[in-house]
Parts: C-alpha cells; sequence; structure tokens
C-alpha cells in the first residue's frame, strides 16, 4: 500500500507540472488604451470573449467596445447608477445592476435596447447568470440581501438575506455553489443556487473587508481583494484560508485566468496590478507588481487572450490593456 501511496502522490504532481501554463512568472506589459470619453464614473466591467466585446459601466449606461477595433460601438442606456453586468450569450440577453433605481435592466444583446426590468433589494451592485439554473442574481449593498429572478421572464423567484453589506461575487456551476464577499462583516458566504439559502459563512481572516473575488473552479480556491492589502487564496469547499499575498492599496476587482493559474488584484489608490501565481492549490505567490495608473481600480480578464483591462479616469476617461510578453 505504500509504494501505491507514493506512485499516487507521484502521478498528481506529474498532473499538476503538466498543466498548461503559460509565462507562469507573470511578465504582462501595457499594450494600448481604448478611448471612451465622458465622465469618469464608472464600476464593473464584463469581456464577452467570443464575441470580442467588453461592456462597461459608465453612469448611467453602459458603453459596449469592440476589443478588435478598440472601439465603443454601442450604448446600452437608462441605467441610473450602474454596477455591474452579466451576460447570457445563448439567451441573446445582458443584464445590469441599476443602483440608483433600484433595478436590473434585462437587455437584449443584439440590438442593446432595454426588454423590461426587474425591481430589485436597495442599491442592486454586483450582478450574476448563473447558467446551473438559467436565473440572474443581483447583490444588493444597502438592503443586505440578494435578489433572484427569471433571465427570460423577469419574475423575481427568491430573496436571500445575507446579513451583512454584499460585494463582489462569484459562482462554481458544477458544486452548485453561489459565493459572494459580505464586506462589513469580513466574510464570505455560500449560497446553495437550487434551494437559494445559505449554507455556509466563512470568516476570511486575516484579511479585512473583501471586495473583489475570483475563482479556481478546478481547485476550489477563491481569491479576495482585501482592504488591508492583502489576497486571500480561500478553499470554496471547506472555507479555509490556505495562503495569503501582499497586494496594493485600494483594491476593487480581482480575477483568475485558468490558462496561466495567475490571479490578479487591481490595486487603485497605489496605481499598480499584482498578479500572484498559484504554484499549487496551497501556494500563492506573488510574481509581478504591474505599474497602472492611479484609479485604475476595478478590471476585467479575457481568458483567451490572457489580456487585462482597467478604466482609468485621467487625463481622460479610457481603458487600459495589458498582455502577456509573447
Amino acid at each position: 500500500m505504500k509504494t501505491n501511496l507514493r506512485l499516487a502522490v507521484f502521478s498528481l504532481c506529474l498532473i499538476w507540472n503538466a498543466a498548461p501554463v503559460l509565462a507562469a512568472d507573470g511578465n504582462y506589459h501595457f499594450l494600448k488604451e481604448i478611448p471612451v470619453g465622458g465622465k469618469a464614473q464608472w464600476d464593473y466591467l464584463k469581456v464577452d470573449s467570443e464575441a470580442h466585446r467588453l461592456y462597461l459601466s459608465h453612469g448611467t449606461k453602459v458603453d459596449v467596445i469592440d476589443l478588435d477595433k478598440g472601439t465603443v460601438i454601442g450604448v446600452i442606456e437608462d441605467t441610473p447608477g450602474v454596477h455591474g453586468i452579466a451576460l447570457a450569450p445563448k439567451l441573446g440577453r445582458g443584464f445590469t445592476s441599476n443602483g440608483q433605481e433600484n433595478k436590473a435592466s434585462i437587455v437584449d444583446l443584439k440590438t442593446l435596447k432595454t426588454i423590461m426590468k426587474v425591481t430589485t433589494g436597495a442599491n442592486p451592485d454586483s450582478i450574476l447568470y448563473e447558467s446551473g439554473q438559467n436565473e440572474v442574481y443581483t447583490f444588493n449593498g444597502k438592503g443586505k440581501s440578494a435578489t433572484v429572478f427569471d433571465p427570460e421572464s423577469g419574475k423575481v423567484i427568491a430573496t436571500i438575506d445575507l446579513g451583512g453589506k454584499p460585494e463582489f461575487c462569484t459562482e462554481d456551476t458544477q458544486a452548485g455553489r453561489i459565493y459572494v464577499n459580505i464586506e462589513d462583516k469580513n466574510e464570505v458566504v455560500a449560497i446553495e443556487s437550487k434551494t437559494h439559502k445559505v449554507v455556509s459563512r466563512w470568516p476570511i481572516a486575516p484579511g479585512e473587508s473583501a471586495s473583489g473575488m475570483a475563482i479556481d473552479t478546478e481547485h476550489h480556491r477563491l481569491f479576495l481583494g482585501c482592504d488591508n492589502k492583502k489576497m486571500v487564496m480561500l478553499d470554496s469547499a471547506t472555507g479555509k484560508v490556505v495562503a495569503t499575498v501582499p497586494i496594493g492599496a485600494g483594491v476593487d476587482a480581482n480575477a483568475f485566468d485558468p490558462g496561466t493559474q495567475l490571479a490578479f488584484s487591481s490595486n487603485g489608490e497605489d496605481g499598480n496590478t499584482t498578479i500572484a501565481r498559484e504554484a499549487t492549490p496551497d501556494k500563492l505567490t506573488v510574481v509581478q507588481t504591474l505599474k497602472t495608473v492611479v484609479g485604475a481600480r476595478t478590471m476585467a480578464l479575457d481568458p483567451q487572450t490572457h489580456n487585462i483591462y482597467l478604466p482609468a479616469p485621467t487625463p481622460a476617461f479610457r481603458v487600459l490593456v495589458y498582455g502577456l510578453d509573447k
């Protein structure tokens, strides 16, 4: 049995090391900027890799950017105080969380016209299309709740009491779980998507006030960007904090690239992005501190190209694009 155990461990190591990892040491650099213009009022942004589009929240609208052309090609209007964008390409629909009107918009992705609006809890912030159950979640900051609705009819299915202020969210469809940072409680909440029930609450210490969140579904790891300048790697099955690394100040978004095993933290106050490698499921190591600009606090990743996109407020509102060295 001991020999078999050694062989099993050795085989697992080979499988991990053989996984396709591109430029594991980071080596990101500036590629270009995409002019947007207008007032520098924004929050989340979302990449549609298949359509080569970037959706950028912009005050009372969402700008739609063609990533091949590097230009704004359309606008989703009437989204007051928009925070987040979620996409359901197979349904041909997108969704926005409109914080100032306590509503979510359901949008036709072809015409960019609003089909209908759904009343949510107070100040919907992060928004998620959960493909496993074909439902949309808004996470309501002031309402301390989540609103779940049908993406086609707009009918509200459930309201989930979260017991604190939710910030960013992500999902693991195979596990049937949705995860959200509860910023004022220093914890992560896990929701069972089939029942809409909170099934776990996990402390994130030594992290504090997590805002950004990303997930590695293969290895069941969450990456949390915390206000006390830490990125926390947490086991999404058990809630155990397995590693932390230092990051810059002012984090507001995180991303994880399964193709490179790199985790990102956009740090707006320091004007940089921390890039860390998940060397193993229990080891996280900073491999690059990428200089961006002060104010570049949110971020989106394109897993196909491995490019990252960060809105920047000055001297003119624009999106900065960074990519891997070849």
